[in-house]
């Protein structure tokens, strides 16, 4: 049986609500208890894009029978002046919500659970013009509404079902204190709410606990084991659809991610080269093969050496460096090994390469956030649960701890305007030093790692003298703890907000006019490699033109 498509007209409407919550190609990560050196569950994600970099705390509560909550789309483009919000309806309110943090893509609540987030938008058939929610409102409710991560999922998907899904299929990596999830969803198709029919496809897997998951912009779930309710959930009525579609056959094994995403979108290597570089990465012994679109990595596999937040942070900084996709030492990368790619649109690529595009890396200069997160089961949740969080590029950025039980954090951080430079907001510092550093990349990249190492390298030694601090406190009053890490948390926020501002503006005093300003106040200009030289023709016309006035005095 053929696909049924839907007409032009109503492809048109629902393309475009699709097209409107497509991340531009974040990369999740997850690691199980058992992986972590720690034993937390960690959870990461960047956000790459533009995106709501702003953080801001959704305080949870009781809540009196009647109670509505409004629903907006698309709140994740909440900072595009011409992607504006819109109220599109509203729902009941839960008897009891939980403080969660919202972004772009809403990331942690007081409970220690955490959410990462990627895009892979899925079959066309899918989509339906009647649905409800988009995949942050989905967080957003998850995250105020659940302490876990199956409560999350049951949460979403039932909600999901009910009021439909409006958003191009997605993924969310989601965290507790103990389990580690992976949740995939996507449209119902043709639906309203008087079809009777569920308003979403959904499944749930989870990563065993010593293994790692890695996810980029394709459907990672596949073949559900119907049986195992322990490690699977699974929508309402999940394989009718496909069935009658004629995606499934009753009797083959169900993929999910072949049966609602057999087309991964991008060049062919859009996705799979960020798994294959990340999984390489955590198990270099098992020697990835490099896979295309149609081929599927394990769906998670055991590290070779337990992995710590700070290994997953170096993962985001990967540009593919000693590979053979290695963005700093390419053509493309200039004489400064610059890994940055800008974006290249179709109609002036070549004609024989339409469908290709520059390698696809971990680290994303248009990243507007990132974050690897612990949730920690032998700590109590205000101290246990703590997101390191970075504005813009995750090569550039610094990551800072946030607790999440503070109940406020510093003005930088929780606005800003994206669509003009704004002095007050902590994300165009980072911008700003990642966009400087284009001008000379291989020195000035050397410097921002080592400012970075200076932030990050105070909290990371603290950590565990702070936390000894809180649950001392916590013991006492929790109130007291929470206060102190509030304390601590915004302390921390600033001193970085206003150490990259002043790090931003030393940059551009140092590092201008194709030179260097030494400590002693020297210009030195070190020009280029000399290979690089050679390769663009370096006194090439000076030597042309001194052999024809050679010929032109020679004696006839």
């Amino acid at each position: 049986m053929k696909s049924r498509r839907f007409s032009a007209v109503l492809f048109a409407c629902v393309l475009a609500a699709f097209a409107a919550s497509t991340a531009l190609a974040c990369t999740p990560l997850g690691v199980g208890a058992k992986a972590s050196t720690d034993g937390s569950v960690i959870v990461s994600h960047t956000c790459d894009g533009w995106y709501d970099h702003r953080i801001r705390i959704v305080p949870g509560g009781e809540h009196k029978p009647g109670e509505m909550v409004d629903i907006y789309n698309i709140m994740c483009y909440d900072t595009r002046p011409d992607r504006p919000v819109k109220k599109v309806g509203e729902i009941p309110q839960a008897e009891k919500t939980y403080t969660y943090f919202h972004i772009g893509y809403p990331f942690m609540n007081d409970q220690q659970l955490m959410m990462g987030e990627f895009t892979w938008s899925g079959r066309d058939e899918l989509a339906t013009p009647e649905g409800l929610l988009y995949i942050e409102n989905l967080e957003a409710l998850g995250l105020a509404r659940a302490a876990t991560a199956r409560e999350a999922i049951q949460v979403m998907g039932e909600l999901a079902e009910k009021y439909g899904y409006a958003d191009g299929g997605e993924t969310l990596v989601i965290g507790d204190t103990k389990e580690l999830w992976v949740f995939e969803v996507c449209g119902p198709g043709l639906w309203n709410k008087e079809s009777g029919r569920p308003g979403a496809h959904w499944a749930a897997r989870r990563v065993p606990d010593d293994q790692v998951f890695v996810g980029a912009n394709r459907a990672r779930i596949g073949v559900i084991d119907f049986a195992d309710t322990e490690n699977f959930m699974f929508s309402t009525d999940i394989t009718k659809l496909p069935e009658q579609m004629g995606w499934w056959k009753p009797g083959t094994p169900f993929h999910f991610a072949d049966i609602f995403n057999p087309e991964p979108y991008g060049y062919p290597y859009y996705q799979a080269r960020r798994e294959w570089r990340a999984l390489n990465l955590v198990a270099p012994s098992q020697k990835f093969d490099v896979l295309g679109e149609y081929d599927h990595y394990p769906f998670s596999v055991k590290p070779d050496t337990k992995l710590s937040v700070r290994d997953i942070m170096d993962i985001y900084s990967d540009h593919l460096e000693g590979t053979d996709y290695d963005l700093t030492t390419d053509a493309a990368s200039g004489p400064f090994g610059n890994p940055n790619r800008w974006p290249t649109p179709a109609s002036v690529r070549p004609e024989d390469r339409k469908g290709m595009d520059w390698e696809r890396p971990i680290a994303m200069f248009r990243c507007s956030y990132s974050f690897v997160s612990q949730s920690r089961d032998w700590l109590p949740n205000p101290i246990g649960g703590v997101l390191w969080f970075g504005q813009d590029a995750p090569d550039t950025t610094v990551y800072v701890p946030i607790y999440c039980g503070v109940t406020e954090l510093p003005k930088p951080w929780t606005t800003g305007k994206r669509a003009e430079f704004d002095r007050e907001s902590a994300w165009w510092a980072f911008n700003l030093v990642n966009n400087w550093a284009n001008l000379r990349w291989d020195a000035m990249y050397k410097v921002i790692r080592a400012k970075k190492a200076e932030f990050e390298d105070v909290f990371f030694s603290l950590q565990s003298q702070a936390e000894e601090k809180a649950l001392d406190l916590y013991k006492k009053d929790p109130a007291e703890a929470v206060a102190y890490l509030t304390r601590y948390t915004n302390d921390n926020l600033n001193k970085v907000e206003k150490g990259w501002w002043d790090f931003a503006f030393h940059l551009i005093g140092k590092f201008y006019d194709g030179g260097m300003i030494s400590e002693e106040g020297k210009m030195t200009s070190p020009g280029y490699p000399t290979e690089y030289l050679k390769k663009v023709g370096y006194g090439d016309l000076t030597i042309r033109d001194l052999e024809r006035a050679k010929s032109r005095k020679a004696p006839k």
